[in-house]
């Protein structure tokens, strides 16, 4: 399993990155996947999301304050993989976004955690550059 982190400091407030960190505007921040549908399930929000040859459900909870995600079944693209998506106040108006993240991938490669760690990197990093932009 390999852990990955970014974070950054968005130009809002805490409760408007709050509101704005909605499950589907989450996974299509991170661009990797399509929103098929977004369920309400068992007190969790499950986006199921798409992609080329695969369907991924992602289950989001509040977990004091901190958004977890995980993906919700064995047949996704991680044998395992977990979100926490962290906010905290900087200043006036302005919020640090931490998200980090715990990826093993399913396939049996070379180097295949590392590539899973570099993949939801970038997916993080793009959440966090939406975040960004949306709030300027």
């Amino acid at each position: 399993m390999r852990d990955v982190t970014v974070s950054g400091v968005v130009a809002a407030a805490p409760t408007e990155l709050s509101a704005w960190l909605e499950p589907a505007t989450i996974v299509e921040a991170e661009g990797s996947f399509a929103i098929e549908r977004v369920e309400e399930r068992d007190g969790a929000t499950v986006v199921v999301a798409s992609g080329p040859g695969l369907q991924l459900p992602l289950r989001f909870e509040d977990r004091d304050g901190t958004i977890y995600y995980t993906q919700e079944s064995e047949r996704g693209p991680f044998s395992a993989m977990e979100t926490w998506l962290e906010i905290d106040p900087v200043d006036h108006g302005r919020t640090r976004l931490t998200a980090r993240s715990a990826v093993e991938l399913a396939a049996p490669l070379p180097f295949g955690d590392r590539i899973a760690a570099w993949k939801r990197r970038g997916e993080l990093t793009n959440l966090l550059e939406s975040a960004e932009t949306g709030f300027e």
